[in-house]
C-alpha cells in the first residue's frame, strides 16, 4: 500500500485518466474517510452533550450578536488551515490530521444546536440527519450516474457564499431574521455544494488526495445538514 501510495503522488495523475483499479479505490477510500469523519463528529457530538460546555457556549454568545460572527470567523481560518493540512502532497499524517482537526471545528461549531434540539425537540436530530442522508445518497447517484462534470456551478457557488455572508453580517449588525426562505436557499447552495464535491472526486482529484476530497466531501455534507437542521428546528418550534 505505501509503495502505491508513492507512486500515485509521484505520477499525479487526476483520477479520472487512471486505470478503473485505481479509481475505484479511491473512491472508496474517499467515501471511507467521510463515514469515518461523520462517526467521529457524532462520537465527539454525544461527548460534548455530556459535559457543561454546551451551556457555556451558548451564555457566550448571548452576550453580544457580534459573538456568533466572531464564532464564524474563527471557524472559516481553522478550515482554511484543515483543508491546507489535508492537501498537503508530503505527510500522510498531515492530511489524517488536517480531515480531524476539520471535524473537532464542525462539532463545535453544531454543538449549540444540537443541544438545543437534542434538549427541547425531541426527534429532530435523528429527521433532519435522515434527510440530509436522503438527499446525498440522491446527489451522488445523480453525480455517479451522468458522470457528468459539474465545475461549471463552481462560479455560481462562489457567487452565493459571498451573498450569503453579506446577508447573514447585515442581519448580525442590523439585528433582523433571515427567516425561512434564507435557509431554504442555503439547503439548494450546500445540495449543489455537495454535487459539485461528488463531481470533483470523479473528475478532478488526483489519485492521492482522497483525504483531501473526503474533507471537501463532508464540509458540503456538514453545511447541508446544519441548514436542514435549522429548518426542521425552525418548523419545530412554531408547531
Amino acid at each position: 500500500m505505501e509503495n502505491e501510495t508513492t507512486l500515485d503522488t509521484a505520477l499525479g495523475h487526476v483520477v479520472a485518466d487512471e486505470p478503473q483499479l485505481i479509481r475505484n479505490r479511491f473512491i472508496r477510500n474517499t467515501y471511507l474517510h467521510v463515514v469515518l469523519a461523520i462517526v467521529v463528529f457524532a462520537g465527539l457530538e454525544s461527548a460534548l452533550l455530556q459535559t457543561s460546555l454546551p451551556v457555556a457556549f451558548l451564555e457566550f454568545l448571548s452576550t453580544s450578536a457580534w459573538m456568533w460572527l466572531a464564532v464564524l470567523g474563527v471557524f472559516f481560518v481553522g478550515s482554511m488551515v484543515a483543508t491546507s493540512w489535508a492537501r498537503n502532497a508530503v505527510s500522510r499524517k498531515v492530511q489524517y490530521l488536517g480531515l480531524f482537526f476539520y471535524t473537532v471545528l464542525e462539532a463545535l461549531i453544531f454543538l449549540p444546536f444540537v443541544f438545543i434540539a437534542n434538549a427541547f425537540m425531541p426527534g429532530v436530530l435523528l429527521e433532519a440527519a435522515i434527510a440530509t442522508l436522503s438527499l446525498v445518497a440522491g446527489l451522488t447517484l445523480v453525480a455517479f450516474t451522468t458522470k457528468k462534470d459539474f465545475s461549471f456551478i463552481k462560479g455560481f457557488l462562489t457567487v452565493g457564499a459571498i451573498i450569503a455572508m453579506g446577508l447573514i453580517v447585515t442581519s448580525i449588525a442590523f439585528g433582523y431574521s433571515l427567516g425561512l426562505w434564507f435557509t431554504g436557499g442555503m439547503i439548494v447552495f450546500a445540495a449543489g455544494s455537495v454535487l459539485y464535491s461528488t463531481s470533483k472526486i470523479i473528475h478532478e482529484y488526483r489519485s492521492d488526495q482522497h483525504v483531501a476530497a473526503a474533507l471537501s466531501l463532508f464540509a458540503s455534507i456538514a453545511l447541508l445538514f446544519w441548514y436542514i437542521l435549522r429548518l426542521f428546528m425552525s418548523l419545530s418550534s412554531s408547531e
